[in-house]
């Protein structure tokens, strides 16, 4: 009978000796390690070592770095754009409502991964498959926008350029990485929903965004 030589058993056949961490765990260190460091920076030793374990642990969740690149990918658009799409299709009982919607999805990364969204852009510089991956993230991104905007009213060329004010403006935030009060940011809704949408939110409706996001103004 062939038996594994020895280091090999102790690290490939038998799983139940020591912890080999999870899928996430794993996932969460490389978009720490990708936010940080940049795609050149995420591989499997280097992860194995900030989480302690071994290299050989990496491979009882993913086939190799590929696979482990594919689902960071899959956890950007999770992270981004499918909030952004969700935020579209948002109940509102006014435009202006609705847009409050959309560019509150900016104010957490809970709800857009601002970091990840960077990190990801700059991967795509040097990554065609990545490139195409925000190219087609961009048009998805965009459509679900113009269509809020028609579905108000709008017609088809001004809900279009309507919306790529809307998402230029927001990537410019993030590549920016604009770092501003709260404050400061929603003061400005107004201004930008009125622009975004050719109507000036009346204050009650601003009052219960506020609230709606649990924003509390700080004292002096």
């Amino acid at each position: 009978m062939t038996t594994a030589p020895k280091d090999q058993m102790t690290e490939d056949t038998l799983p139940e000796r020591g912890w080999r961490g999870s899928p996430d765990l794993w996932l969460d260190a490389a978009h720490d390690l990708l936010i940080e460091k940049g795609v050149d920076a995420v591989k499997i030793m280097p992860l194995a070592q900030a989480l302690g374990l071994s290299r050989t642990s990496f491979y009882w969740f993913f086939k190799d770095r590929r696979a482990l690149l594919a689902a960071l990918l899959d956890r950007w658009e999770g992270a981004t754009t499918h909030h952004l799409v969700a935020a579209t299709q948002d109940y509102a009982a006014t435009e202006t409502e609705a847009m409050l919607n959309v560019i509150s999805t900016f104010l957490s990364d809970n709800s857009f991964d601002t970091r990840l969204e960077l990190a990801v852009r700059s991967w795509a510089q040097q990554d065609t498959v990545v490139l195409d991956r925000v190219q087609q993230a961009d048009t998805a991104r965009l459509t679900a926008l113009g269509q809020l905007l028609t579905h108000w009213g709008h017609a088809p060329a001004d809900a279009d350029i309507r919306a790529r004010t809307i998402y230029l403006v927001q990537i410019g935030y993030i590549s920016m990485r604009v770092a501003e009060p709260i404050e400061d940011r929603l003061a400005r809704f107004p201004n930008y929903v009125e622009i975004y949408t050719g109507q000036r939110p009346p204050e009650a409706e601003m009052q219960r965004f506020k609230a709606r996001i649990g924003y509390r103004p700080s004292t002096p």
